[in-house]
């Protein structure tokens, strides 16, 4: 275990974990300056490529756009998720987080499931690959609309299972998606390791959100989504300086030129 994850670790009852996505080296420069965690989501496939799912992104564009995070980040634990079909079985998974590391060099693999990947889990981290955990609400299997988990009791219990679960394998961290609010409390106190929520409550160890959903970039209407700023406004306004200075010959000035 690296330490990073070390003190990932360490943060749990003491200070809130700070994780946000990036897509690319612009933003991760950016966010790496107050994230104690940078994950290349595969939620990259509805922000950037207008996917309805994330099952259609593939390995290579998260291999891709993870290799150019890697350049803009230099302190914070780089996470990858493992994208749909490349962790069915315990040589796949191995083989393509291999992959993942070598050729991105993130610090760690975050695949979704809990007992059902347990075994995989547990593999992975034998072989020296961490990995960071996802349950909840899970968009590379879910079925119809997005719904917050834990109403039901079998909904909770499957809940403390797939924690527990994974936590006996050997992840790090879990990432509570969309969990209701006790549940999240009472899973957060269960583990010894962190909880990432995402629509889980204040009361999870840390939170992540996407960054263009935070920045304004995207249209997201989620419960769970705050817009710290409108940069769409500020993009706009500097386009159309741009724009404006083209067509009335002010740019370029003697300044901008050789």
């Amino acid at each position: 275990m690296n330490n990073k994850i070390k003190k990932i670790i360490k943060k749990k009852n003491k200070s809130k974990i700070v994780c946000l996505t990036a897509y690319s080296k612009n933003i991760a420069e950016i966010v790496d300056n107050h994230a104690d965690i940078v994950l290349v989501g595969d939620s990259l496939g509805s922000v950037l490529y207008n996917y309805n799912t994330t099952r259609k992104v593939n390995l290579k564009m998260m291999l891709e756009h993870t290799k150019s995070v890697r350049m803009g980040v230099k302190k914070s634990l780089l996470v990858i998720d493992m994208p749909y079909n490349t962790y069915r079985s315990k040589s796949e998974a191995l083989k393509n987080s291999k992959l993942a590391l070598k050729e991105t060099k993130c610090d760690a693999v975050k695949v979704e499931g809990g007992v059902r990947v347990g075994h995989i889990v547990r593999h992975l981290v034998k072989n020296k690959i961490p990995v960071m955990g996802h349950i909840g609400v899970t968009p590379q299997t879910i079925k119809g609309k997005f719904k917050s988990v834990g109403k039901t009791e079998k909904e909770r219990k499957r809940l403390f299972k797939d924690a527990k679960a994974l936590e006996d394998s050997g992840a790090f961290g879990i990432v509570l998606e969309c969990t209701y609010s006790d549940i999240s409390k009472k899973i957060s106190k269960l583990l010894k390791i962190p909880t990432i929520g995402i629509g889980a409550s204040v009361h999870c160890d840390g939170q992540v959100l996407v960054t263009d959903d935070i920045l304004g970039l995207t249209d997201a209407k989620i419960k769970f989504v705050k817009k710290y700023v409108n940069i769409k406004k500020i993009i706009n306004l500097a386009v159309s300086k741009f724009k404006s200075e083209v067509r009335s010959n002010k740019y370029p000035t003697k300044k901008y030129s050789y």
